[in-house]
């Protein structure tokens, strides 16, 4: 079986959790190269590999251009760089005819949102965006349950997300609005946003949202609440500035209630007269990675492409809006 290579740009904390699942899996996947500027990053992936028992580490490069020039392109580009650096590194990808993973959020709004979708359509490149929640089977099968009526017709659903991101935040590029485009809500709180659209099954219609930076450069804590175009409502809160790293989602039907994280870590279901939630089976769980091997291969629809980092551009775009101006605002 032909391996998969895959360059990674940007080996930063980030990027070395998803390099330490590749190298794992070297029957499916071959790393052939790294684009890194920053050499704490470099020497941080030479420990990995080290660490890993591996004797060989790939080349770093400066640009993706530079990859190209050196190796040729690989099949598919991870790119796991801060956000702002996102939209150069993907149409950066598909002019050199490779296929892309993004972390998280795509881009920075709906402007370079739409120039990914025209350069994918453009080049016929394969674009998925690294949301857990959207590759999961806990979610998959959460709308698949939705679908079936097994809950009934959706009415509202809650959501909360929590983490001490403030304090591990301080003084990254994580908190320079410039590089990264907003604070919890839009970093961390995206998985909470995209799965908790995933189960409504419908783009937002309407909502109004406050934040607070709680005296950082960035927003810490949002509570969000509205309407989907599908009539369900919704009620969202983060809080950036708390402990762990969890969430909840609640999809509250008229026969049933459902329960999962934002990443699919569990799913749950309560029945009319069983107020004890019981768990549901979803299958095995995969990686993100594995999981985008078997979009590329046909094996499975892609459950992220570009028009979910578009959908989420436009969500942050209003929760903008309307946290600016105090007061509820609609799509256009």
């Amino acid at each position: 079986m032909a391996k998969t290579s895959v360059i990674v740009v940007g080996t930063g904390g980030f990027g070395r959790y998803h390099i330490g699942s590749m190298i794992k899996q070297e029957k499916t996947t071959r790393i052939a190269g790294f684009v890194e500027i920053a050499e704490e990053s470099r020497a941080a992936t030479r420990k990995l590999y080290a660490d890993a028992g591996k004797k060989r580490v790939p080349p770093f490069y400066d640009t993706i251009a530079g990859l190209v020039k050196a190796q040729g392109a690989a099949d598919c580009a991870l790119i796991v760089t801060p956000h702002k650096f996102h939209v150069t590194h993907i149409l950066d990808s598909f002019k050199a005819g490779m296929d892309v993973l993004v972390e998280k959020p795509m881009v920075l709004n709906e402007s370079e949102a739409k120039r990914v979708i025209r350069a994918r359509d453009r080049t016929g490149r394969l674009l998925s965006v690294a949301f857990p929640g959207s590759f999961s089977v806990a979610v998959q099968k959460a709308r698949e349950l939705i679908a079936a009526g097994e809950i009934g017709p959706v009415v509202s659903i809650s959501a909360h997300s929590h983490q001490n991101w403030k304090a591990f935040t301080v003084g990254k590029w994580r908190q320079d609005p410039e590089i990264s485009g907003g604070g919890f809500l839009f970093d961390t709180g995206s998985h909470m946003i995209n799965t908790v659209v995933d189960l409504a099954g419908a783009d937002v219609a309407e909502l109004a949202a406050v934040q607070d930076n709680r005296g950082a450069p960035v927003e810490i804590t949002s509570a969000v609440s509205g309407t989907f175009k599908n009539g369900v409502f919704f009620a969202l809160c983060a809080a950036g500035d708390s402990v762990n790293c969890q969430s909840r989602i609640v999809v509250m039907g008229d026969k049933g209630v459902l329960i999962t994280g934002a990443a699919g870590e569990l799913l749950q279901i309560i029945r009319p007269g069983k107020p004890e939630p019981e768990a549901v089976p979803a299958g095995p769980w995969m990686s993100v990675w594995e999981r985008f091997l078997l979009v590329r291969k046909g094996k499975l629809a892609n459950p992220c492409p570009a028009e979910v980092g578009l959908r989420f551009a436009r969500f942050m775009d209003l929760v903008r809006e309307s946290a600016a101006g105090s007061e509820k605002v609609r799509a256009r």
